[in-house]
């Protein structure tokens, strides 16, 4: 393999083909060449989607969709452009997610404005959304005002979904964190969805403005073991926020206690759904099993086949 041009230490220091200010024909980086070398760099680096790490970053720093990358391929990107992307590259090598590098992760077709502060959105959390919707479609979508409590929103991913395709539902989302309710604030600003998400700082459910009838519950709490932590990719530990993603020695010390919570805050015929790990989902079904007023559904499986989505009816 070729040195990488976007490395700074002194053994990887730019070759002579590198993106450099030279103007040789050598050295004409167009935007399918900056492509593929980065491409080949950070799959050397431990990327595990390389090819689309390369096209978020260099379509951030040429300002356009990332499907106009393929139509501007013998294109040359100019030395300012090469320059930013260059430092997107070598930090990206380092381990930093994409997303807190350009500040934006899509999520159900939506774009999130995300930072350190929160926890990067996932695709296993879109199922979440889906079974929501499929329930409401169901059950709630003649019913006006409908509520909805997202618990531990994070960057609004949940409640933004929801708000979006529940047109009646009245949606509230709350975060143990400010930093990360500022977050959430700003991307229901983004969505014009001031109108129809309240956001409270709490705790679980412990804000006395939650308390009350839901006919629906939904959550992404923090789920991992203590003892599993070391172990997540450097990518997750290294920048994700850790409150946002241990719940305790055992993992489900909070979805416990929003289990709890939950089961004297739904209303009859009310719903809980709560993403959970494979490790710790025999314990969440089982802190369901032990509310008298919820009903425990199957635990739903994600697209890897894993458990994911544990649910209960309230009576």
């Amino acid at each position: 393999m070729s040195r990488f041009p976007f490395s700074i230490r002194r053994d990887e220091r730019m070759a002579d083909n590198s993106p450099s200010n030279s103007g040789d024909e050598d050295n004409v980086w167009t935007v399918g060449r900056l492509l593929t070398w980065t491409t080949e760099w950070l799959g050397t680096r431990g990327s595990d989607s390389p090819r689309l790490d390369a096209e978020v970053l260099l379509a951030f720093v040429r300002n356009c969709q990332r499907i106009l990358l393929y139509t501007a391929f013998d294109e040359v990107v100019d030395a300012e452009q090469r320059q930013k992307f260059r430092e997107l590259v070598r930090r990206r090598g380092q381990g930093e997610p994409v997303a807190y590098l350009v500040g934006i992760k899509e999520f159900f077709s939506m774009s999130l404005k995300v930072t350190p502060a929160t926890l990067i959105p996932r695709p296993e959390t879109e199922g979440l959304v889906v079974r929501a919707l499929d329930v409401w479609r169901q059950e709630f979508s003649s019913k006006a005002g409908m509520r909805v409590l997202d618990v531990g929103t994070g960057s609004g991913a949940l409640a933004i979904a929801l708000a979006t395709h529940m047109k009646d539902a009245s949606i509230t989302a709350t975060d143990v964190s400010q930093a990360a309710l500022d977050i959430a604030s700003a991307n229901v600003s983004k969505h014009a969805l001031d109108r129809r998400i309240r956001l409270f700082q709490s705790n679980v459910l412990d804000h006395p403005d939650l308390a009350g009838s839901w006919d629906m519950i939904v959550s992404n709490p923090p789920y991992i073991r203590e003892d599993e932590f070391d172990g997540l990719p450097d990518d997750v530990r290294l920048y994700e926020p850790r409150e946002a993603l241990v719940g305790g020695v055992t993992g489900c010390e909070i979805v416990q206690r929003l289990v709890q919570q939950a089961s004297g805050s739904l209303a009859s015929g009310g719903w809980l759904f709560i993403e959970i790990g494979p490790s710790t989902v025999s314990a969440a079904e089982k802190s369901i099993s032990e509310m008298s007023k919820l009903v425990g559904e199957p635990t739903l499986k994600d697209a890897a086949g894993l458990d994911r989505i544990v649910q209960a009816r309230a009576l």
